[in-house]
């Protein structure tokens, strides 16, 4: 319902109110009217299940989301789908299966192909973060017109790190966007506050029903209240340093036990170069590297929006886990853009 309510604050008015919106379990869609005109569906269904579609195990709880989402596709039938999932999506059994039911004369995706299904990296487009994802782009066969869509160009690229290297068609691009500059010169060192702003909101008209809200990207910049043994741990680490750099009064069994793991877990982020992928518990330095470049802290959710391309305008809805899952289930907001733009340019014809 955070999500659902999330879109309706920002988009309902835009879209012409909140009849398109299903706040509630895909499995329980069901097609009206005014559903049934789309040229375009995205979705991300999640990687695991995929693999046991076609089996003949119904109830097999991991289809679920994928067979819903295959159900959507060929109830609303619209001339373009498009998948985003994880980087190794490209080399599972579920991107096999995914193929097979484009492919098969019987399969649940048989009217349609897909054009691309590739990596594609956020940073290479003007995002403040290395984000690597599985793009996967399908077209109804009938329209031929559309055999010609392809990935949106790169605008941004990785510099060469060898002085004086030029690699052919770097040189046309802009370099990869730097994380400090960008997001961690616009937010205070300190936050001022560990708390959400008061106040409730129900944005889909729900009865009975409310939730934390609604808050602007800006309310977004509260801290935590670290432990004693946190709080060291972080005043230890250097700038780029990670858990490596912990003593090992600081450290833990697991981390002094396993040296060659992860250089990423209680990570500081690089001033000057893009941030790594920000997941949905990127509050967590335990979980990545998500120190702040410098200070004492880890990232906070007004950080985290900005990295994934949020604006400071954009509204939100839920609590702070909540709100955190939606920031980092999103596609940034460049990526989205760039691919939104050769979509519609393909639509045009």
């Amino acid at each position: 319902m955070a999500a659902a309510s999330t879109y309706a604050a920002n988009f309902a008015d835009e879209a012409g109110g909140l009849h398109h919106i299903h706040a509630g379990d895909i499995e329980d869609w069901q097609p009206r009217d005014h559903d049934i005109k789309a040229d375009v569906i995205l979705g991300g269904p999640p990687c695991q299940g995929f693999s046991g579609l076609g089996l003949g195990d119904v109830n097999d709880p991991r289809n679920k989301l994928w067979r819903e989402y295959m159900r959507v596709v060929n109830e609303i039938e619209p001339k373009i789908f498009i998948i985003e999932n994880v980087d190794r999506f490209l080399r599972s059994a579920e991107f096999e299966a995914l193929y097979a039911a484009t492919e098969k004369p019987n399969g649940d995706l048989r009217d349609y192909k897909l054009v691309e299904y590739s990596l594609l990296n956020a940073a290479d487009y003007g995002v403040p973060q290395s984000r690597r994802r599985t793009i996967v782009i399908g077209v109804r066969r009938e329209l031929e017109y559309l055999n010609g869509l392809r990935y949106p160009e790169p605008s941004h690229a990785k510099a060469p790190e060898t002085m004086g290297t030029t690699l052919p068609g770097i040189e046309s691009k802009k370099p990869w966007v730097a994380v400090g500059p960008a997001v961690f010169s616009r937010s205070l060192v300190t936050p001022t506050t560990t708390e959400l702003p008061q106040g409730s909101c129900n944005p889909l008209g729900l009865k009975d029903f409310s939730l934390p809200g609604t808050f602007r990207t800006t309310d977004l910049h509260f801290g935590r209240t670290p432990t004693d043994v946190s709080l060291a741990r972080y005043k230890a680490i250097p700038r780029g340093g990670n858990r490596h750099d912990l003593p090992p009064e600081l450290s833990t069994p697991n981390w002094l036990a396993h040296r060659s793991g992860s250089h990423d877990v209680m990570g500081r982020m690089y001033w000057d170069r893009p941030s790594v992928t920000i997941r949905t518990e990127f509050y967590k330095p335990e979980k990545g590297r998500y120190l702040h470049p410098f200070a004492w802290r880890p990232i906070t959710h007004y950080e985290a929006a900005l990295i994934q391309g949020f604006p400071e305008s954009f509204k939100w809805c839920g609590s702070k886990i909540q709100i955190g899952r939606q920031i980092g289930n999103a596609v940034p907001v460049g990526l989205s853009r760039a691919l939104a733009g050769v979509i519609y340019q393909a639509l045009r014809g």
